[in-house]
């Protein structure tokens, strides 16, 4: 059985160099580590809180994996230099093999989010900043990590999503935005004249200094979308700067209004007409001179409780899209 003492005195040069080699080439390996992670930072190009914001999220990510690599790669450096003191290290690499295979089904969503944020933030699905749709969910990132998003929608909601749950995602902040206007217009409507007055306000949109710099194409006539006996429906088209479809269509919207109100152009209208509580309106007794009209007759008497102005029970609307 050999003693400490017996181990360093047949400690020879040969074990000496094994160490210093096994030492140069954990240096080695760690700087080579930290110059590759530094590739993966992207500066940012100008001093908006986006470019900042996506400076800050790789430099996160490199530093995440310089850390999680140079703990391995000192580690198995380790682990090579204990057997030149002749330390049998199989059973503890065992042990920690066992203890990762336990770690790794106890943190399997874990360990799932995080690869998926990985991947989020080094192909640039999107960043602080950005508007998306994950699922039913639709608002504004507020902040991004390797594990989590956090996601503000239209009701002033913090969401946090588990990347590892992302499956499809949209991103709606990227290049431009776009939005269809439909205008519903009566039948008799002359279809030139209105699409002289759409084209009119879409002109007037696009040469307004404080709408064009929004414009990114049109808006833009595609033609009549739809026609029926109670409308004819026209479709518009409009490209803007990301997230600013909503409020250019607005505007859009209005001034079609106005321009639709000068020229006297009519939109559709619909007329319904509601009968109510037919059944139960009684036989209206004969009068004196109308002719026709038998008290034996229920049908008859129903008729003219019908059009009679005192019994009738219905309701008239009219709406103007």
């Amino acid at each position: 059985m050999s003693s400490p003492f017996t181990t360093w005195s047949s400690f020879s040069l040969a074990n000496v160099l094994h160490l210093a080699a096994i030492l140069i080439i954990a240096l080695i390996l760690n700087r080579l580590l930290r110059v590759l992670t530094k590739l993966l930072v992207r500066p940012a190009a100008s001093q908006s809180r986006v470019a900042q914001s996506r400076e800050q999220q790789t430099r996160t990510l490199a530093g995440v994996l310089y850390s999680a690599g140079s703990k391995i790669v000192w580690a198995v450096a380790i682990l090579t230099a204990l057997s030149e003191f002749g330390i049998n290290v199989t059973p503890l690499a065992a042990l920690a093999g066992l203890a990762s295979l336990a770690l790794g089904f106890g943190a399997q969503n874990l360990i799932r989010d995080i690869i998926t944020g990985f991947y989020i933030v080094m192909e640039d699905q999107y960043v602080v900043g950005d508007t998306i749709q994950v699922g039913e969910t639709l608002g504004r990132v507020e902040h991004v990590t390797l594990r989590r998003t956090v996601v503000r929608d239209a009701r002033g909601a913090l969401v946090t999503i588990s990347n590892g749950d992302i499956r499809t995602v949209g991103n709606l902040s990227r290049d431009w935005s776009q939005a269809f206007v439909d205008i519903a217009l009566a039948p008799e409507s002359p279809v030139d004249k209105t699409l002289l007055a759409l084209e009119a306000a879409a002109a007037e949109l696009r040469a307004d200094p404080s709408w064009s710099q929004a414009l990114v194409d049109g808006p833009r006539i595609l033609g009549v979308q739809s026609i029926d006996r109670s409308a004819s429906t026209v479709r518009l088209q409009v490209r803007t700067v990301p997230t600013r479809q909503d409020e250019v269509a607005r505007e859009l919207r209005r001034r079609i209004q106005i321009e639709f109100q000068k020229q006297g152009i009519p939109l559709s209208s619909v007329q319904r007409f509601e009968w109510a509580n037919l059944a139960t309106v009684p036989a209206t007794a004969p009068q004196p001179g109308v002719a026709g009209a038998t008290a034996s007759s229920g049908s008859t008497g129903a008729n003219a409780a019908l059009f009679a102005p005192s019994k009738m029970h219905d309701t008239e609307t009219q709406e103007t899209r």
